[in-house]
């Protein structure tokens, strides 16, 4: 195992501290915790957090800012934060308009966060949560659809909803209509490595690939021999749009990089995502193409497209300030 690392036991408390050197003038850490917040908490919107493992750099912490997030809670690399940080979160960021908890779907999320709710709901604070499930590849497991990449755009549209003053109904409701137009599929051509472990995540031939791949390095639903960039965005598109009709539609599309794949790669595939829509009468309107939700280094991509109509477009155009995305209001 190669990392640029110090120490395995270190590495999430070092690079916490390297993110607020670099993103101090927006963000906070609360006190030598976890935690990172928007240096100027804005108490006449809803809050909104976002809690999961570190290793997916950018995200979750990168998001915190203007037009965003109000607060990320940072677990060990791939594992939930703990109730009681969750909970701490909540106590800090609540203000009378109330706090959403965004959710990605996995267990230990899951639970972390409803343990901290329901005891920030016997203190009086107003919260609730919304969980995104973004992924068609495990569409027919016991847990359902796991939340990944997609997840930024779930904190693009409810943090332009916040930032907007909608009370937290309305951000909920938008936020939950955004989950139900976003799809995602990830694949993969070489692991990742936790620090802790050393170990890699899974091994693949000189010419395999692992389509279905999550975001804690799991492997995919299959095993395939390494194709085309064509032949890949085909068949990764082919199960997105089987989940979520786009024909005659305007879309998002959102290439994410997994960590390793150079952007050049990342740009081809955008290509193509964009040719093979335009010839299924799908509209792209905007693409993203970038390191957005990352599994350390493990090697490939994510492709999600986000179906929208006039209201969710209009929080998508607005503006966000942010340190791993910037975006100005659209004339």
């Amino acid at each position: 195992m190669k990392k640029i690392i110090n120490s395995v036991t270190d590495v999430e408390e070092e690079m916490i501290e390297g993110f607020v050197l670099a993103n101090g003038r927006q963000v906070r850490r609360l006190g030598n915790s976890n935690i990172i917040l928007r240096r100027n908490l804005n108490p006449n919107k809803v809050a909104l957090l976002i809690g999961g493992g570190s290793g997916h750099e950018p995200a979750h912490l990168g998001y915190v800012g203007y037009g965003m997030l109000d607060c990320a809670v940072c677990g060990s690399i791939f594992t939930s934060p703990t109730p009681a940080d969750f909970l701490k979160a909540i106590e800090t960021v609540n203000n009378d308009k109330g706090v959403l908890c965004i959710i990605k779907n996995y267990s230990g999320d899951l639970m972390s966060s409803e343990m901290a709710m329901e005891r920030a709901g016997s203190q009086g604070i107003k919260v609730d949560r919304v969980v995104v499930s973004d992924d068609v590849a495990t569409i027919d497991s016991e847990i359902g659809r796991r939340g990944v990449a997609g997840t930024l755009l779930v904190y693009k549209i409810a943090g332009a909803a916040a930032e907007a003053g909608l009370d937290l109904a309305t951000v909920k409701s938008l936020t939950l209509k955004t989950i139900d137009n976003v799809c995602s599929m990830g694949m993969a051509i070489s692991p990742c490595t936790i620090p802790a472990s050393g170990i890699a995540s899974f091994e693949l031939g000189e010419q395999e690939m692992e389509l279905g791949i999550g975001i804690h390095g799991e492997p995919g639903i299959s095993r395939e021999k390494l194709t085309t960039a064509s032949d890949i965005v085909e068949k990764m598109l082919k199960q997105i749009l089987n989940n979520l009709d786009c024909t005659d539609r305007e879309v998002v599309v959102m290439v994410n990089g997994m960590g390793a794949t150079p952007l050049m790669e990342l740009l081809i595939v955008n290509k193509f995502v964009n040719e093979k829509l335009t010839n299924n009468s799908i509209k792209v309107y905007d693409s993203m193409v970038g390191n957005y939700m990352t599994s350390i280094e493990m090697g490939g991509f994510s492709l999600t497209l986000l179906r929208l109509d006039e209201e969710l477009k209009s929080y998508y155009d607005a503006a966000a300030d942010t340190f791993a995305l910037k975006k100005w209001k659209q004339e």
